[in-house]
């Protein structure tokens, strides 16, 4: 809906684009009143509409996406008045903490509906004050940039001869965000007080455990979670991204994910002590030195993938996560039906694939294909339990009365039997591909070959 008018939203793609990508001259000149811009009526729309989209849990109050359009008609227009007045005070967010491949918990800040849509709305009228001069070297969070870019950026100047990483990891760098820092740093293209005043609010607005409905003070970090904090992440490490580029280094940067590339370890060994020393004391963020490196890029991780002989490759790592997950979606015990269990499946691979197949990894997904296949395979033995079922199953799919007999009445396990001839006359490869099954194989010749 449209927050301000209480009509259904109108918001026309080419003029929220506009909003968000103008680069024209007027950024660059000083607004002492971006909060009426923050607060029109076609902003707001675009912000609710961009929030809707993405869905997302609720935040500490509880409330769902679908509930927020009743909530919004009864009060948005006196939580307008109260950003104009400057009353208004944002909600904790709801802390969730979500495992992280290589061990550990990451915390994610998840706000409440109505502040996403209030922060949607200020990044979509900030961000093109700060958009035009952040590094084209930066990918995480901006528009027309992609993580895929970032490693062909990577491999690029492998292939020039810069073939030592300087890896430089922040210790936690979203909960370790310096306020005044970083106030510093939006003030200096923002001028609307009564903005960075909101902006303030929404720094400390504190973290929250609906369950033990414990408040935690926020004196520092920017929690993940929330519209805002991409674009705050990436106004703060631009200083970096700006000090790498007076240096002439190659590099790449995807939030708070680094890489810097040189030809030679000795060279490495001084940028890393001057780049570590720049984002302590310049940034006031914390460097992990136990986990950042200087050595062969083929010893690095960026974004899930690392470079060896001369080619992308998917990490060891993310494959190990591929596997795992793999293993969850296709657990004969789900109890569920095979239909509903292929179709989640293949959303998990196609997401997966979308992003990782740009790797040089055809022989892997022929592989992975046929490990996945029979996983399915043992699916379907498994929820057919007994033996006279598995031999009608059998025969309704065309194997012989004979075959399907000496494959059901088996003591094999679900694993071995998957490998027999007869399971893999029923439930070849077209057969599950006709159930929705996506062969990776497939996705990474089209994003190669284009077919």
């Amino acid at each position: 809906m449209n927050l301000n008018s209480h009509r259904s939203p109108c918001c026309d793609s080419d003029e929220q684009r506009s909003t968000v990508n103008n680069t024209s001259n007027e950024y660059n000149q000083i607004d002492h009143d971006l909060m009426a811009k923050v607060l029109s009526n076609h902003n707001i729309s675009a912000a609710w509409q961009h929030v809707k989209r993405n869905k997302g849990a609720a935040g500490i109050d509880n409330m769902s996406i679908e509930e927020f359009n009743d909530f919004a008609k009864l009060h948005w227009l006196g939580i307008k008045q109260q950003l104009l007045n400057g009353s208004y005070q944002p909600l904790p967010v709801k802390r969730v903490m979500i495992p992280k491949p290589d061990g550990g918990e990451r915390m994610l800040g998840i706000p409440a509906v109505i502040d996403r849509v209030i922060q949607q709305a200020i990044a979509q009228v900030i961000s093109p004050y700060f958009e035009p001069q952040f590094s084209p070297h930066s990918y995480g969070y901006r528009p027309h940039k992609r993580a895929s870019q970032a490693v062909n950026h990577v491999q690029s100047c492998v292939k020039q001869g810069y073939k030592t990483a300087v890896d430089i990891d922040l210790s936690k760098f979203f909960d370790e965000v310096d306020h005044d820092m970083l106030m510093n740093r939006v003030s200096r293209k923002i001028k609307d007080k009564a903005l960075m005043r909101l902006l303030g609010k929404y720094l400390r607005a504190g973290i929250a455990e609906r369950e033990t409905g414990l408040w935690f003070e926020s004196t520092k970090g920017v929690p993940q979670g929330g519209p805002l904090s991409p674009l705050l992440s990436n106004i703060l490490l631009d200083e970096l991204d700006k000090k790498l580029t007076y240096k002439h280094l190659k590099f790449a940067r995807y939030a708070d994910d680094i890489i810097i590339l040189v030809k030679t370890k000795s060279e490495g060994l001084i940028i890393q002590r001057e780049i570590t020393a720049f984002i302590t004391k310049r940034l006031k963020l914390k460097v992990n030195e136990s986990k950042s490196r200087v050595g062969p890029v083929s010893g690095s991780k960026f974004l899930g993938f690392t470079f060896r002989y001369g080619q992308v490759q998917i990490h060891e790592q993310a494959l190990k996560k591929f596997k795992a997950n793999v293993r969850e979606l296709t657990n004969r015990n789900w109890g569920i039906s095979m239909t509903l269990q292929i179709h989640k499946l293949t959303q998990y691979l196609r997401g997966w694939g979308h992003y990782y197949l740009i790797a040089n990894a055809y022989q892997l997904t022929v592989d992975l294909d046929h490990w996945i296949r029979r996983r399915i395979r043992m699916c379907y033995w498994r929820q057919w339990r007994k033996p006279r079922t598995k031999v009608r199953s059998l025969m309704k799919l065309g194997v012989s009365e004979r075959l399907a007999i000496a494959c059901g009445i088996t003591s094999k396990g679900p694993c071995r039997s998957s490998k027999t001839k007869g399971i893999n006359i029923a439930l070849g490869n077209n057969y599950l591909a006709s159930q929705g099954l996506v062969s990776l194989r497939d996705i990474w010749i089209n994003i190669h070959y284009g077919r």
